[in-house]
This record gives C-alpha cells, structure tokens and sequence, in this order.
C-alpha cells in the first residue's frame, strides 16, 4: 500500500491548472484545422463528461473576455460601389461567427443579442432574389434558430439566474423581426427570416 509520500502515487496524480510544456508547444504551432480534428477526435472518444468540462471552461472565457460586446451600428452592410444594391462586410463575418461561437457554447441568449443587431442593420435594405445579399441573410435566419434553440437550453439548463434577461432578449428580437418584415413588404421583397420570426413566436419564455 503506497504512502502518502509515495513518488509513484505522485506521479499518477494529475496536475490541474498547468499544461505540459510540449502539449503547450503542439497548441502554439499545429494549424487551426489540425486542432480542430485534435478536439473532434478527444471529445469523440472520451467520456462525456470532458466535453461538458470544455463548454464550462469556453462560457468562461468569452464572458472574461466581454466577448458578447454588440457589433457597431452601420458596419455590418454597406452600399455597392454601383450603388445598386447592398453587400455585406467583413464585419458581419466576423459578427457571425463569434454569434456561432455563443451558441456552440451554450449561450444562446448572447448570440441573439448579437444577431438582433444584425436584423435591425438590414432594416432599410434592398436586394434582388438570388443575389449574394439574399444568400447572406439567409444564413442569418439559419444561425437565429440555431441559437433560439441554444438558448432554450441555456434556459432548461438552469444557467439563466434571471428570467427578466430571457424576456428582454425575446422581445427585442421579436420587434426587430417585425420592423423588419415590415419593411420589406414595403418594397416587396422576400422577407428573408421567415424560420426565425415563427420560432420566436412560438417561443414561451
């Protein structure tokens, strides 16, 4: 039976709060795509339990972060330079993927309030049916009901300390919805968040 200060029981202890240093260098110089298939291939062959260890440790993160920081009002979309339409900027890439971030870990409700931003910018836009502009906001609809779902979770998940908090972000992006369904039926285009609206309305909170 191994002593308390047994050096074998030492060393099968793992040290929390460090990362070995050739782990370290493997982090620093492997390609992003090459950590991504590192992380898919630990996540899917470890317990559970280690994923939901590496959602908790990247919620913590982006709130340390002040990652859920609102995008800038009129960066997002900007005119042709023919001045016939409207195209997006590389702004709202940027605005999309940290939305997905949100939702991927968790915090569905951050990236509604992320993307509500996103649907108040194209208030006033014009574009034509098949264009890139169509194409674009489309994929914002995608992302919207991903992170209602995620949010929804967040909220069964007991991580949501006020319901006052859910509300807000439910009301703003269901007005934000409206006015801009609104607007573009004013010039007869397709409302381009016909997934998201429904999902918002049928959303109990």
């Amino acid at each position: 039976m191994p002593t308390p200060g047994d050096s074998s029981t030492e060393q099968a202890r793992p040290v929390l709060g460090h990362v070995n240093l050739m782990v370290d260098t493997l982090i620093a110089n492997a390609p992003p795509n090459e950590l991504r298939a590192f992380l898919r291939d630990t996540l899917g062959s470890t317990d559970p339990s280690v994923t939901g260890a590496l959602l908790m440790v990247a919620r913590r993160h982006l709130e340390r972060t002040n990652a859920t920081a609102l995008p800038t009002a009129g960066t997002l979309f900007v005119q042709s330079a023919d001045g016939g339409g409207w195209e997006a900027t590389g702004e709202l890439s940027a605005t999309l993927a940290r939305s997905r971030t949100f939702y991927g870990a968790g915090m569905g409700l951050a990236a509604l309030a992320v993307l509500t931003e996103v649907v108040k910018s194209a208030v006033g836009l014009r574009w034509e049916e098949d264009s890139r502009m169509e194409a674009v906001l489309a994929e914002v609809d995608e992302d919207l009901t991903q992170a209602i779902q995620s949010a929804k979770e967040e909220i069964d998940g007991g991580r949501v300390p006020e319901a006052v908090q859910a509300r807000m972000v439910h009301d703003a992006l269901r007005q934000a919805l409206l006015e801009d369904k609104k607007d573009v039926e004013s010039w007869g285009g397709d409302f381009p968040f016909g997934r998201a609206l429904p999902s918002v309305e049928l959303w109990k909170v």
